[in-house]
């Protein structure tokens, strides 16, 4: 029988799945973070099943445990204190234990925080690295930040709830003070996104407004510009695929792609020639 991987509600119990309910009730173990807080979860869904402690301390000691009831045909189901096992969770050596003896497993879709911070972020959803927590020493963590300050794509992080004013610091530090949002609380009651540079987060991090569970979600770099490249080339070429009907977006993205053109840079060209027209009138 299987290693099965459950993610369970991050905040609200409503948000466990249909599925993840029936693979609970047929799991003959639930190896799990915490016995306290999965009793409790199991308890609010009517299930009485035997659990094993499996965290960041003892995850090794227990593979030889949870490989010796998977040997013998039974079920076992693999779950965190909240979203998804493996992921910034622990849950990822017994995976790969599983796997490596021959065990059937399987990971069920479900709670996260790091697709809804994402989203709720506004910034641009296509391409991103999900980085997690920030561990080590201080100097470890900075050169951590530096290592991705040239990724164009958006950066997902996790943030400490206790001192979130320090990792915003050390972004705008090594990666500029570019657009950012941080989504605290998912799923439950004082959800809220904020949205802004890095600097003005930092400065919200220092009035206290950022409280509980929190993610931050940072724009990607810009692409280098291209300084052999003729503005009056590139501006040409806005102007004309704007006239065939193009998309602002898309315009805007095509120039960054084929031109090296920054995107801020770009936009202001054509939020001034949108200005210089509205006042003017049409030719």
């Amino acid at each position: 029988m299987p290693l099965i991987l459950v993610p369970t509600p991050i905040g609200n119990l409503k948000d466990i799945t249909l599925r993840a309910l029936e693979v609970l009730e047929a799991a003959d173990l639930v190896a799990c973070e915490d016995t306290r807080r999965t009793l409790g979860l199991l308890n609010h869904l009517g299930l009485r099943k035997p659990l094993l402690s499996t965290h960041e301390h003892n995850e090794v000691r227990r593979i030889p445990e949870i490989l010796r009831v998977l040997g013998e045909g039974k079920t076992v189901v693999l779950v965190s204190d909240a979203g998804t096992p493996g992921i910034s969770d622990p849950g990822g050596q017994v995976l790969a234990a599983a796997l490596a003896a021959g065990y059937e497993v399987d990971v069920l879709p479900g709670p996260n925080a790091l697709i809804p911070a994402l989203l709720l972020s506004g910034l641009d959803p296509r391409s991103f690295l999900f980085v997690g927590f920030l561990e080590g020493r201080p100097a470890a963590r900075r050169r951590r930040v530096r290592s991705l300050a040239d990724r164009p794509e958006t950066l997902i992080f996790y943030l400490s709830p206790h001192h979130p004013e320090e990792d915003l610091a050390l972004w705008r530090e090594e990666l500029g003070d570019r657009p950012a949002a941080v989504v605290r609380e998912i799923s439950k009651v004082h959800q809220e996104a904020l949205r802004g540079t890095l600097g003005e987060l930092l400065e919200a991090a220092r009035g206290g407004r950022l409280r509980g569970e929190l993610v931050g979600v940072v724009a990607g770099a810009e692409p280098p510009e291209n300084s052999d490249v003729p503005d009056s080339l590139w501006q040409e070429e806005a102007l004309r695929e704007l006239e065939e009907g193009g998309d602002w977006r898309a315009v805007v993205k095509s120039l960054g792609e084929r031109y090296g053109i920054p995107k801020n840079r770009a936009k202001a060209f054509l939020w001034q020639r949108r200005g210089e027209e509205s006042r003017n009138g049409p030719a």
